[in-house]
């Protein structure tokens, strides 16, 4: 039986947790184009540039999927604030019955 070095083996382990998360998290890479119907969205989240993916991007979530959109479009931060009004709608409801 080979048994490892354990200094070998936390090495290979550091190395692992310092590559860069971005290979492990899914960015928008280029923004959609065209207009989505707001009755197909399931979802709402938002991708910064700060941390990890190259461009800012409102994602919008479908049961077929995601597809990303420019936050400087006045449809898509329309379409944001129309989401989020209907789920404090929704939270409404629940916290008055």
């Amino acid at each position: 039986m080979v048994s490892a070095n354990p200094q070998i083996s936390l090495l290979l382990l550091s190395a692992l947790c310092l590559l860069p998360l971005s290979m492990y998290v899914p960015c928008c890479t280029k923004y959609s184009t065209g207009k989505l119907s707001f009755s197909r969205i399931t979802g709402v989240s938002i991708q910064t540039d700060i941390e990890y993916c190259s461009i800012n991007a409102i994602i919008f979530h479908t049961k077929k999927g995601k597809a990303c959109f420019d936050p400087a479009l006045n449809w898509v931060i329309d379409y944001v604030n129309r989401y989020r009004n209907k789920a404090q709608m929704l939270h409404m409801k629940r916290t008055h019955t």
